[in-house]
């Protein structure tokens, strides 16, 4: 009998579509503009409009085709699938000028690469005629069958095979954190990315997207939702890779806040703080059942006992995960719980045969199918 729902937020409650909006903008700021490597600064601005994200988005993940194989490799971390898209390409550009600059290339590939790095590299490129080909992505990560976090150390793989350098860089570290501070700067805008990130805006005059979220069902049916569970006894949770801000400003303004203990709404800020914790800095984003354990066990736990708890959970027959990711899925299965599939994520009802295929418990057209199913 179900006690326990955690529910994850994007593709479930909020839809995700301006996240994978502002990943693209990210890749493509910091491939053109002159903060980053530069090699369209004149074509680049803050003020996109709708047509103009769109086209980006499409150009960047190749009609949403990088999004949906990243997807159906595991991985649920925007910042993650950032990361991966400008990386592979800066592998790429680097690989049309190997053969002169094979140095340089060498001795950036041997130390963590910083924005300070990008620039310089950025000056080198402006002297050769090099290209994008965001086409690639797909073609040439279908050749591993590397799934979730093993995809960082592939780009590792990459490098040896289209650069000739041996290199571990290509892993969460200073480059990583680039490319999320890019990324927050258009999604929270201006007046909130220092209070995101603790660092101010490298380029200003972004209004982020932040204010302008989109609900996967009426926000009031929603709402009716989460009373009758609380009404019902159902103990219910977050557990979502969305930064805390991110999270508890749109319930506060959807008023659904006052449903839940915000002890048991965990983020992507409790994720990043408990890897800082760990010395080898393993990565507990989804798929890694960390989020999970946590919003079960509440933010009072420490990240040990999270990490020490024993899998799979002795009253896991109780628990209920909803999501709309395959990362969602292999969290639950690692807990032992049941999992809800949602088909209101990236690739819609056509999720329904992955999910099906990977034996999800339930399969439901919206959360709000969640009433009958209990």
């Amino acid at each position: 009998m179900i006690k326990t729902i955690l529910f994850d937020v994007d593709g479930v409650l909020l839809s995700e579509e301006h996240y994978f909006d502002a990943s693209a903008l990210t890749v493509w700021e910091m491939l053109i503009s002159s903060n980053y490597l530069g090699l369209e600064p004149e074509q680049y601005v803050t003020n996109y409009n709708e047509e103009q994200i769109k086209e980006i988005r499409e150009l960047v993940f190749e009609n949403d085709k990088v999004l949906k194989f990243m997807k159906s490799r595991g991985l649920n971390a925007n910042w993650d699938m950032i990361y991966l898209s400008f990386c592979h390409q800066l592998i790429y550009l680097l690989s049309q000028i190997k053969d002169t600059e094979y140095e340089k290339i060498n001795n950036w590939c041997q130390a963590p690469i910083t924005r300070e790095t990008l620039l310089e590299i950025g000056q080198v490129l402006s002297h050769y005629p090099v290209k994008l080909d965001f086409r690639l992505f797909v073609e040439e990560f279908a050749h591993s069958e590397a799934t979730k976090q093993e995809l960082f150390s592939y780009l590792n793989e990459l490098a040896a095979k289209k650069l000739g350098v041996e290199t571990s860089i290509f892993k969460k570290g200073e480059l990583w954190s680039v490319c999320e501070h890019v990324s927050q700067e258009w999604y929270v805008g201006d007046d909130h990315v220092l209070a995101s990130t603790g660092r101010p805006s490298v380029q200003k005059g972004k209004k982020g997207f932040l204010a302008n979220e989109t609900t996967l069902a009426p926000k009031q049916e929603i709402d009716e939702l989460f009373q009758f569970l609380n009404a019902e006894g159902f103990s219910i949770g977050i557990g979502t890779g969305r930064p805390e801000l991110e999270t508890i400003q749109p319930f506060q303004l959807l008023d659904w806040l006052k449903h839940f203990d915000e002890k048991r709404i965990i983020t992507a800020d409790e994720v990043l703080k408990a890897e800082k914790e760990l010395p080898e800095r393993k990565s507990l984003s989804k798929p890694h059942p960390f989020t999970y354990i946590m919003g079960l066990l509440g933010k009072e736990a420490s990240v040990l006992e999270c990490l020490n708890t024993l899998l799979p959970l002795e009253n896991a027959e109780t628990i209920l995960v909803v999501g709309d990711s395959l990362a969602d899925l292999l969290a639950a299965r690692q807990l032992g719980c049941q999992f809800a599939a949602v088909l209101t994520g990236l690739s819609g009802k056509d999720a329904r045969s992955d999910f099906e295929k990977h034996e999800a418990d339930y399969i439901l057209d919206t959360v709000l199918d969640l009433k009958g199913l209990l």
